[in-house]
């Protein structure tokens, strides 16, 4: 375990990387009552304490919960880290008594941080109905997380506003399938920034908002396509120094959201998530960067599924013409393996209970919207379905390529910051090439920098490890 936690920490090979995010063998769907993660009785006497990562989410986890303490008996606690700030909260709260039983990484990169926290999976019934290994994260054939949900974002549109604009005199394209490229992006982009009043709306796309609640939509999602088409070109999944070959084209699209929203670009500083969602709802914005996790608050906020649809985020890369939605997973269960046995053994219960009862496999993909990796899930009525995921698989039944996540091969929390400082920045001070100068260091400089800290620390560790391993062997010898 030490080498291979070494391993993806310094230098995330790619080996390692395929086979935590795509496979190493397929699941086990052996006798699930055997072995450290047996299911064959309730837990007797313990509960559950699950720290989410997914705010939007909160109050449906709480009205899971509570109906499983009404069906069991066993207590379950759901807390919620506020957004962006998941990393700092679980760290306090494992250092208190009653730390969480169940959390999150989002990938192998924050694995490393917490495995020594996560428990075995391997002979849960958790891991037995997972489809495919592509969903675990796998250490020395031990499944320290497994993902519960696959997500997809993109370029949000409202086909009404976007057919009113294409009956306009001019206008750039006749169907939202010619938007095909960042060239044709730009053009409607911009096209319908200069037609807003006759359009009614106040800006082509919903602000930028920087604050917690939106900046990883920038900082994160946005990132992710010039790491992305980094790595295609290099035919890598990971990399602990990045070119910024892409870098150029991150600025364009940022420009293009900056120079044609709902806001002056020097405003975003005080836009939230929440005012996004607020003026794409409302009709003052014709695209909104987000994902499918969205689709519920715009229903809630009166819209249909003929209202929605999604588009790649168009970059300028070549070949992007057959490029699909972004699509993947940064949300691994683990359970916490320093609780006490009566806790784990609850946990995982909840976990069975949820990805197979009724109530839990409704709330997951009805009320959450989640599309699940577990073969409990493929009753037709346990199948999330919403306009947004439709977009989702039609692109994939076209043959378009699905962009691939690789938030889980960035270096750190701090890196995501740092960029994000940069890119708020750029845009307060006119979006000039000094400003974007820094950017590209926090991108390229601070990627190299991290990863160096990284490596830093798990040496630090290590020989930490190795000491007290050396000081433990002595005094053994002694009392000999």
């Amino acid at each position: 375990m030490k080498n291979l936690k070494k391993g993806i920490a310094l230098a995330m090979a790619a080996s390692l990387a395929v086979c935590a995010l795509a496979g190493c063998g397929s699941a086990d769907t052996g006798d699930n009552n055997t072995g450290s993660g047996s299911q064959s009785s309730s837990a007797s006497g313990g509960k559950v304490y699950y720290l989410n990562f997914k705010p939007e989410q909160a109050d449906d986890w709480k009205k899971l919960a509570e109906t499983y303490t009404k069906e069991t008996g066993v207590e379950v606690t759901v807390e919620t880290a506020a957004s962006g700030t998941y990393e700092s909260k679980l760290k306090a709260e494992m250092a208190k008594e009653n730390a969480p039983t169940l959390f999150q990484v989002n990938g192998p990169v924050e694995l490393a941080s917490w495995t020594d926290y996560c428990y075995d999976l391997k002979n849960t019934d958790l891991y037995s109905n997972l489809k495919s290994d592509d969903f675990a994260l796998i250490e020395n054939d031990q499944v320290k997380g497994i993902a519960y949900v696959i997500e997809t974002y993109g370029i949000i549109y409202n086909k009404t506003l976007l057919d009113k604009y294409i009956a306009t005199d001019g206008a750039v394209i006749k169907s939202a399938d010619d938007i095909k490229n960042f060239e044709t992006l730009k053009n409607v982009v911009e096209d319908i920034q200069s037609k807003k009043a006759d359009l009614g709306i106040q800006g082509a796309f919903t602000s930028a908002g920087m604050d917690s609640s939106s900046d990883w939509r920038f900082k994160t999602h946005l990132a992710n396509l010039p790491i992305y088409y980094e790595y295609k070109d290099k035919n890598i999944n990971a990399a602990e120094t990045m070119d910024g070959t892409y870098l150029d084209n991150y600025r364009a699209i940022w420009d293009l959201y900056l120079n044609n929203s709902t806001c002056e670009p020097k405003m975003i500083s005080g836009k939230t998530g929440d005012d996004a969602t607020s003026e794409f709802c409302l009709g003052e914005a014709v695209f909104y960067q987000n994902g499918t996790w969205a689709y519920q608050a715009c229903i809630d906020a009166g819209m249909t599924d003929e209202d929605l649809g999604m588009l790649p985020i168009y970059i300028g890369a070549e070949g992007e013409e057959e490029q699909g939605l972004c699509t993947g997973s940064e949300n691994y269960w683990c359970v916490n393996s320093k609780a006490n046995e009566a806790d784990i053994q609850a946990t995982l219960d909840f976990l069975k209970w949820v990805i197979t009862s009724d109530t839990g496999r409704d709330s997951l993909a009805n009320q959450m919207g989640f599309v699940t990796p577990f073969t409990t899930f493929d009753d037709e009525k346990y199948q999330a379905n919403n306009a947004l995921i439709t977009a989702s698989n039609e692109y994939i039944a076209s043959g378009k390529t699905p962009v691939s996540w690789n938030f889980s091969t960035i270096p750190s929390e701090k890196w995501k910051d740092d960029l994000g400082s940069a890119l708020l920045i750029y845009a307060q001070k006119g979006q000039g090439d000094e400003q974007w100068a820094d950017v590209e260091k926090a991108f390229v400089q601070g990627w190299k920098d991290e990863y160096a800290a990284a490596k830093a620390d798990i040496a630090n560790k290590e020989a930490a490890d190795d000491g007290e391993a050396e000081t433990a062997d002595n005094a053994e010898e002694t009392a000999e």
